[in-house]
C-alpha cells in the first residue's frame, strides 16, 4: 500500500525539479526571483514540522487530546473542544503540522468514548485550513504573499484575526451541523490523562509562535530550533524519534516537488503580466474567488507564487481565497495529503468525496465572512 504513494511523491519531485531547471534555463533572472520568494515558506514548515513532532513525542498533543475526552461532557462539548485546539495548533505550528499530528489524536479521542470519529476527522482538514489565517507562519501561501507586504506577525495578525474567527467559526458550524447525528451525549473518558514532558517541545513551540510574530523573516530561526529540538531528542535515543521519523514527517520529496512547481509559476507569473493585469482589473471579492479556483487546479503553494509574483492590488483578500479554497478539493493544499496519510496510519477510513461535499457548503460560506470581516479589520 505504501509503494504508489513514494512513487507519487517522488514523480512530483521530478516533476518539481524539471520545472525548476526549465524556468532557471530560460528566465534565469525570473527563476532567482521567484525561488527568493518561495524558499523562506517551505524553510519555515519544515522548521515546524520538527518542532510538531517532538511536542508529539513529548506527549502533548495526546495529553491534550486525553484532557478532551475525559472532561467534555457532550460530542458536541468534545467536538468544539477538538475545533479549538485544532485552531490553536494551525495558528502556532502550521496547518501541516495540525494535520499530520492532531488527526490521529482526535481519531483516538473519539474511539476512547465510542463516538463516530468522522466530526473529528473532517473537522480537523477542514478546520486546518480554515485556520491558517491567522498568523504569517500558519500557513505558506501567507509567507509568499507577504513578500509584499513587509508586515511583522503582529501587524498581519492585527489585520487578519477577525477573518480567521469568522472563518473558523462558520467552518466549525458546517461540520457540526453537518454531521450532528454522531454528535451525540456521552460519558466523559474514565482512562486517565498521560503526563506530557514539558521541556524541549514546549519550549520549542513558545519559541517558534514568539520569533514569528515578532521577527518579518522568521524562517530560518524557527528552523533552527525545530533541528535543535529534533537534533536534541535524536542525540538522547528518544524512542519515538529516528531519523526514519523524521525523512518521514518532512516527506522532503513532495517539498521540492512543490517547490520546484512553485518557482516554475512564479518565474511565469513574472515573465508574464496576464496573471498581474487580470488581478489589477479584479475586486477584492473576485479576487479571492480567483485565488480559491486556482488553487483547486494548480495547489495553493504554486498557486500563490504564480498570483502573488508581481505586488497583488488586494492581498489580504487574496490570501483568503488561497487559504480557504483549499477545502473544495484535495488538490487544493499539501494539508490534504498529510491528512490522508495520518488517517489512514490511524485506522481511519477518510472518504475525499465527503470531505469535498463539506467543503463545497465551507468555502463559499467561510470566504463571505472572512471577506466581510476584512473590512472591519481595514478601518483605521
Amino acid at each position: 500500500m505504501r509503494q504508489p504513494g513514494l512513487r507519487l511523491n517522488w514523480l512530483l519531485a521530478a516533476v518539481g525539479l524539471a520545472g525548476l531547471a526549465a524556468s532557471a534555463a530560460v528566465r534565469g533572472a525570473d527563476a532567482m526571483s521567484a525561488a527568493g520568494q518561495d524558499w523562506p515558506p517551505f524553510v519555515l514548515v519544515a522548521g515546524l514540522l520538527l518542532i510538531g513532532l517532538v511536542a508529539d513525542a513529548d506527549g502533548l498533543f495526546a495529553a491534550a487530546g486525553a484532557r478532551l475526552a475525559r472532561t467534555a461532557r457532550s460530542g458536541r462539548l468534545l467536538f468544539a473542544g477538538a475545533a479549538l485546539l485544532v485552531s490553536v495548533v494551525t495558528a502556532t505550528l502550521n496547518l501541516d503540522t495540525s494535520v499530520a499530528f492532531l488527526t490521529p489524536v482526535l481519531v483516538h479521542t473519539a474511539r476512547s468514548r465510542s463516538e463516530d470519529e468522522a466530526p473529528m476527522l473532517y473537522g480537523c482538514l477542514l478546520l486546518s485550513n480554515a485556520g491558517s489565517l491567522l498568523l504569517p507562519g500558519s500557513n505558506l501561501t501567507n509567507l509568499i504573499v507577504l513578500g509584499h507586504l513587509h508586515l511583522t506577525g503582529g501587524q498581519f495578525a492585527a489585520r487578519m484575526w477577525l477573518p480567521w474567527l469568522g472563518a473558523v467559526l462558520v467552518t466549525a458550524v458546517v461540520v457540526a451541523v453537518a454531521e450532528r447525528r454522531s454528535l451525540t451525549p456521552a460519558d466523559a473518558d474514565t482512562e486517565p490523562v498521560p503526563r506530557p514532558v514539558l521541556g524541549v517541545g514546549l519550549a520549542a513551540v513558545v519559541a517558534a509562535t514568539i520569533l514569528v510574530i515578532l521577527i518579518r523573516s522568521a524562517a530560518l530561526p524557527v528552523f533552527a530550533v525545530g533541528a535543535a529540538a529534533a537534533g536534541a531528542r535524536l542525540a538522547r535515543g528518544h524512542r519515538d524519534i529516528s531519523l526514519e521519523r523524521i525523512w518521514r514527517v518532512l516527506d522532503l520529496p513532495v517539498l521540492i516537488g512543490l517547490f520546484g512547481v512553485a518557482v516554475a509559476l512564479g518565474t511565469l507569473g513574472r515573465a508574464w503580466s496576464g496573471p498581474a493585469v487580470l488581478l489589477s482589473h479584479l475586486s477584492g471579492w473576485a479576487t479571492a474567488a480567483l485565488a480559491a479556483a486556482a488553487t483547486v487546479v494548480v495547489n495553493n503553494l504554486p498557486a500563490a507564487s504564480m498570483l502573488a509574483a508581481r505586488a497583488p492590488s488586494h492581498p489580504f483578500q487574496l490570501l483568503v481565497g488561497l487559504n480557504l479554497g483549499p477545502n473544495l478539493c484535495v488538490t487544493g493544499s499539501l494539508a490534504w495529503l498529510l491528512w490522508l496519510r495520518s488517517a489512514r496510519a490511524a485506522g481511519a477510513q477518510p472518504s475525499l468525496s465527503r470531505a469535498s461535499r463539506l467543503g463545497v457548503i465551507i468555502v463559499p460560506l467561510s470566504m463571505a465572512v472572512a471577506l466581510a470581516a476584512l473590512a472591519v479589520t481595514a478601518r483605521p
